[in-house]
């Protein structure tokens, strides 16, 4: 047997240490957790993705009392910008989180779905997408690939030939 070990780079700073483009996705970011729909969980979670056209697009988690059936945050803005723009790439994505039941003190992540639904548009797109999390005091912390969060992400490209 051979241990091995998997490092990961991410950066920490604080929002307004932020380069003029990448704070005002986090704005947006926080701008659309104002609108989650969250009644159940009381855990806001807003996302704004960057198009390479531009064009920016956010989202925002949607609850339904059966859970499986709603959808985070970071996946409406992904799903819609690949419906509404498929072939333009998404440079960077910025999420930010706030809970009206508690406080929290990390930066919150993305959860293991939308880690990989980001994995499958930068293995589609054959780029990374930068990644900025915002947390309510502030604090950010960015990677610059879904890899630095999930890297053992599944991405076979041998499975498009089924």
């Amino acid at each position: 047997m051979i241990e091995k070990k998997i490092t990961t780079t991410f950066y920490q700073t604080n929002k307004s240490s932020l380069i003029k483009e990448e704070n005002s996705l986090v704005d947006l970011a926080i701008n659309s957790l104002k609108s989650a729909y969250a009644p159940y969980s009381g855990f806001m979670v807003g996302a704004a993705v960057l198009l390479d056209n531009g064009e920016i697009i956010s989202g925002n988690n949607q609850e339904n009392v059966a859970y499986p059936s709603g959808l985070c945050a970071e996946r409406v803005a992904i799903y819609y910008a690949g419906a509404k723009f498929p072939n333009v790439k998404i440079k960077k994505i910025a999420i930010s989180a706030v809970s009206k039941k508690f406080d929290f003190t990390d930066v919150i992540s993305p959860c293991g779905s939308c880690r990989q639904a980001i994995a499958e548009y930068e293995v589609k797109q054959d780029k990374n997408i930068k990644i900025l999390l915002h947390h309510p005091n502030d604090d950010i912390i960015i990677v610059n690939s879904v890899a630095d969060l999930l890297p053992f992400m599944f991405k076979s490209k041998g499975l498009k030939n089924f």
